[in-house]
C-alpha cells in the first residue's frame, strides 16, 4: 500500500512541475520583455529629443551599461541582445570615426548571437539592424562592410514583417545609397504608411520625421 500511495504522490508530482516550470518560463519572459521595454523607451528618448550631442553621448553610454546588464540576467533570450546592440550601433552613430569601430564590432556580435537564439525576435529586428550595419560600415580592409550581405539581411527582415516601419525604411535607405531610387521610393512610402505602435510613440514620431527627410533627399537625387 506504501509502494502505490508513492506511485501517486510522484505521479502527482510529475504533473504539476512542467507546469510549474512553464509559468516560471512565462514570468520570467514577462520581466523580461518589460525591462526590455524601459531601454527602447529609454533610447527613443536619447535618439530623438536630445540635441545636445555630448549630453547624449553621455546618457548612451550609461544606457549602454544598462542594457549590458539586462543581456546577462536575460542571456536565454535574443530581445535584450538585439537592444544592446542598437544602442551600441547608437553610440557609434554619434561619435563616428574609426574610434567607433570597436562598438560596431561588438554590436555584430550580439545581433547574430541573437539571430542563432531567435531570427523572429522583435519582428526579426537583428536581421534589420544587422543589415544597416553592413551598408553603413566601410569594407574590408577597415571594417566588414558589405552591400551583398546588406541586402540579404534587410530582405530577411521583410519577409518576416513586411509592413514594419524600420524594416521598410532601413531597407529603403539602403536602396537609395544604392542609387535604386525607384526602388527606395516604394519602401519609403510603404514606412510612412506603416501602423503606429502604440507602445513607441516617440520613436515612431522620430523615424517618420527620418523618413520625411529621406524623401525630400530621394527627390533631389532623382532630379540630379
Amino acid at each position: 500500500m506504501m509502494k502505490n500511495k508513492l506511485l501517486i504522490s510522484v505521479a502527482v508530482m510529475s504533473l504539476y512541475l512542467p507546469l510549474s516550470s512553464s509559468f516560471a518560463a512565462q514570468a520570467s519572459q514577462s520581466e523580461m520583455l518589460k525591462d526590455v521595454a524601459v531601454l527602447q523607451s529609454e533610447w527613443a528618448k536619447i535618439k530623438y529629443q536630445m540635441s545636445d550631442e555630448k549630453l547624449q553621448l553621455s546618457a548612451i553610454e550609461k544606457l549602454e551599461q544598462q542594457a549590458a546588464l539586462t543581456s546577462a540576467k536575460y542571456s536565454d533570450f535574443a530581445e535584450p541582445k538585439i537592444w544592446q546592440g542598437i544602442i551600441l550601433s547608437t553610440d557609434a552613430g554619434i561619435v563616428k570615426g574609426l574610434s567607433a569601430l570597436g562598438k560596431v564590432k561588438e554590436a555584430k556580435k550580439l545581433f547574430e548571437t541573437s539571430l542563432e537564439q531567435n531570427p523572429t525576435a522583435l519582428n526579426a529586428s537583428a536581421h534589420t539592424s544587422l543589415g544597416s550595419l553592413y551598408y553603413q560600415v566601410p569594407g574590408w580592409p577597415i571594417a566588414f562592410g558589405n552591400d551583398e550581405k546588406a541586402e540579404q539581411h534587410l530582405k530577411a527582415a521583410l519577409a518576416v514583417n513586411p509592413d514594419g516601419i524600420d524594416a521598410n525604411y532601413f531597407y529603403a535607405d539602403f536602396l537609395m545609397e544604392s542609387k535604386r531610387y525607384d526602388e527606395a521610393r516604394v519602401h519609403f512610402e510603404k514606412a510612412l504608411k506603416a501602423q503606429v505602435r502604440p507602445d513607441r510613440p516617440i520613436a515612431d514620431a522620430g523615424r517618420r520625421h527620418e523618413i520625411e527627410t529621406a524623401l525630400l533627399k530621394l527627390s533631389a537625387l532623382s532630379k540630379k
